[in-house]
């Protein structure tokens, strides 16, 4: 999927909303904003719960509510740029996973957030947020597969992940993490 397709399927999912809502996306986003919670899944579950509406359509609202969608930034470079401004040493490690990663298939969509990079085929199945300036972080979505030395279970860290891996080292972009990667992209195709 292409980003120009990426976005037209957005701007659907945003009509669809305000039809079975009766709510705008403005509506939408003010209660988001107004909900009390910073955090993206808080203020999804928030939606989720308070107001009803599906996982699908309030994390459109969240993305929309913090400008982390597909039409937030016109140049989705600016985004990486951005979130690895203070953190140059992590860049190559990002782009190694990436050119790794492209060599799965020409089935990947990348969408870049605010924090994040995510990586999706039919459903999201990897990460990739430089956290701190000393570590990345590459989230993964296995199931059926338990946490290890290296593999842990995400946890509270992102919602829309099983599993992270904390990066210190560029040693660990190694054949185990590529292959850990690849059963994730399996997964979600």
């Amino acid at each position: 999927m292409n980003v120009e397709t990426f976005k037209q399927a957005e701007l659907n999912q945003v009509k669809n909303l305000e039809e079975k809502t009766g709510k705008s996306i403005d509506e939408w986003i003010k209660l988001a904003n107004t909900s009390g919670f910073e955090k993206h899944g808080e203020i999804l579950n928030h939606l989720k719960t308070v107001h009803g509406i599906g996982h699908g359509y309030a994390n459109l609202v969240v993305h929309y509510a913090k400008q982390s969608h597909a039409g937030a930034v016109e140049n989705s470079d600016d985004l990486v740029t951005a979130q690895y401004k203070g953190k140059e040493n992590l860049k190559p490690w990002y782009d190694k996973l990436v050119s790794e990663m492209k060599k799965f298939g020409d089935d990947i969509e990348i969408a870049p957030k605010k924090a994040y990079v995510s990586f999706r085929r039919k459903k999201q199945f990897a990460i990739i947020q430089p956290s701190v300036k000393t570590r990345l972080d590459l989230g993964l979505n296995l199931k059926g597969v338990s946490p290890d030395n290296t593999l842990e279970a995400a946890g509270s860290w992102n919602s829309m992940c099983t599993h992270r891996v904390k990066i210190e080292d560029e040693k660990t972009i190694g054949k185990k993490l590529l292959d850990q990667i690849r059963q994730a992209y399996d997964q979600a195709g």
